[in-house]
């Protein structure tokens, strides 16, 4: 049973890139327009890995080992990424701070090999993306403690205390528990649901498709970025994309029948709906100013942390 989980990382490796497409084709429809092929992430993929990179003299290895590390850190997290209810096929007491852990070390190269060009436009960017994320992990962890703390008991007794495993938080959620316990599951979903924006650069925190300068965030910080190691911050952000849209079909589409190809197939019909939420948002509306971002996640920790008391209160 346990070599049937292997099915959702590998599963995410391949299909990863193709909601970066409905993202894009869900915004051309809004705005009439036929729109890139669905599978362009994969030619533009492609296209990258049969590039040669380019790399100025004053870069060290830290520039160059960015994309790997921040690479590898995706795919390690897929591996505690639960998905159905099912146990992930890293599972552990605490790998929920894992996970967190994960994400951050993807951000710190990030941001550490846009320091390392001495690009000062870079440097803006990098610093833009720390502030937005002293905010944001916070939300985000508050969130999944909130739902560990109204998940039910895990069927499978391998599986660790939901309180501190994403697996036992995932595999206590069900439609029942949205019966009893809607409201704090709500605000919990609403508050990772602006973090996933936040994380994955998307309006109306940042613009992914943006040139301006003075407005770039994310984007800013791969400029210098070229050939096979673009290529790995792409797939890396597919990657991360898909990582927290499981996190919130997980809430969203808690299917509990026991048979992991059913359950798993909800949670996959939740993932592949996300970016088309995504799509639609950033076809009715502009991006925030700056000052106003902070403010949103603000808020985001606001709905997290009044999760968290409605549990305790309860």
């Amino acid at each position: 049973m346990k070599m049937i989980f292997i099915l959702h990382p590998l599963g995410a490796l391949l299909l990863s890139p193709l909601l970066l497409g409905i993202v894009n084709r869900t915004k051309a429809f809004f705005a009439g327009r036929k729109g890139l092929p669905l599978l362009q992430a994969y030619y533009d993929l492609a296209r990258l890995f049969q590039k040669s990179a380019v790399y100025s003299r004053t870069t060290s290895w830290v520039f160059r080992a960015g994309p790997m590390v921040g690479l590898a850190a995706a795919m390690t997290a897929l591996l505690v990424l639960p998905i159905g209810g099912g146990a992930a096929c890293l599972n552990f007491t605490g790998d929920l701070i894992f996970l967190i852990y994960l994400l951050g070390v993807m951000r710190f190269f990030t941001v550490v090999a846009a320091l390392d060009t001495g690009s000062a436009f870079e440097g803006m960017g990098a610093s833009r993306e720390v502030q937005f994320s002293i905010l944001a992990e916070p939300a985000l962890l508050l969130s999944l403690l909130a739902m560990g703390e109204i998940g039910e008991s895990a069927i499978d007794s391998g599986i660790p205390l939901p309180h501190l495993s994403l697996s036992g938080i995932y595999a206590g959620l069900s439609f029942s528990a949205w019966m009893h316990s809607g409201t704090v599951l709500l605000l919990a979903a609403s508050a990772l649901f602006i973090v996933l924006l936040t994380e994955n650069a998307r309006i109306p925190v940042d613009d992914p498709n943006t040139h301006l300068e003075l407005t770039m965030i994310h984007e800013v910080m791969v400029l210098d970025h070229s050939g096979p190691d673009f290529a790995m911050i792409l797939y890396s952000s597919a990657i991360k994309l898909w990582i927290f849209g499981a996190l919130l079909a997980g809430i969203l589409v808690p299917v509990r029948s026991g048979d992991f190809l059913l359950d798993g197939a909800a949670t996959l019909g939740g993932i592949f709906l996300l970016p088309i939420g995504i799509g639609v948002i950033e076809s009715s509306m502009a991006r925030l100013r700056l000052l106003r971002v902070p403010q949103l996640l603000s808020g985001a920790g606001v709905l997290a942390i009044l999760a968290i008391v409605l549990v305790l209160k309860g």
